[in-house]
């Protein structure tokens, strides 16, 4: 399940495309010590490629984390197609995990009962000053209710990007609308409240390496993370 940081960069990326009318590609690889997504703790030291094609607006991405601490870590690999245009952007999630319903973790099982897939709609708007944007999942393993059917289990965040000290940071407020096993809620609940913090290191005057520090609280899981990552990038 990409970091909203990725999909964030792509969608910039996407921006600079469609004024330029140029191809750009995008292949990066964070490295970090904890996996945390949404105030959901994922897994623990991970490798996360990336891989994506931008093109007047519209953004192809594949993403994905294998555990590098811990072989019993679920392996993960989502393809997402975008499109954004000024501040407004849509998309489509394919989820995949090496575990869930199908117990041979086969890839190209789409069974509505036994696909280890997820697929997920978001819509968004960048207001300069602050981006908000709704998820929800509309097919495959979903979670459930609280009656036991399916969730269409949904994830509303507010991110505000600003500048302090040197470093660019972010603060993001994530919640839960509704009841979903998914996510571990039993109605509305507040799942994401986080700071991020990047910069740049310079290594030679031609290269620098990307690290970022986030402090996430999940309220509703009564947990908190210190996550510290860094990004390769040619």
């Amino acid at each position: 399940m990409k970091k909203n940081i990725i999909f964030a960069t792509l969608l910039a990326a996407s921006t600079t495309a469609h004024a330029q009318e140029t191809i750009e590609t995008t292949v990066s690889a964070d490295i970090v010590n904890q996996y945390i997504w949404r105030g959901q703790d994922l897994g623990n030291v991970s490798l996360q490629p990336t891989f994506g094609v931008v093109y007047k607006g519209l953004s192809l991405t594949a993403w994905g984390s294998v555990g590098l601490s811990n072989a019993a870590d679920t392996k993960e690999f989502d393809l997402t197609a975008a499109y954004s245009t000024g501040g407004f952007n849509i998309g489509i999630t394919d989820y995949w995990f090496n575990t869930g319903l199908d117990p041979e973790n086969r890839y190209f099982k789409y069974n509505a009962h036994g696909t280890n897939h997820i697929f997920e709609g978001n819509i968004g708007y960048d207001f300069g000053v602050a981006s908000v944007q709704w998820f929800t999942y509309f097919a495959g393993n979903d979670g459930t209710n609280n009656d036991g059917k399916r969730a269409y289990s949904s994830y509303v965040e507010v991110a505000v990007p600003f500048h302090l000290a040197t470093v660019d940071w972010t603060a993001t407020a994530g919640v839960v609308p509704t009841a979903t096993t998914l996510y571990g809620t039993t109605g509305f609940a507040v799942t994401n409240l986080s700071v991020r913090a990047t910069k740049n290191i310079k290594v030679t005057d031609s290269f620098s390496i990307p690290v970022f520090g986030q402090l996430t609280a999940n309220p509703c899981a009564q947990k908190a993370y210190l996550v510290f990552g860094l990004t390769l990038q040619p």
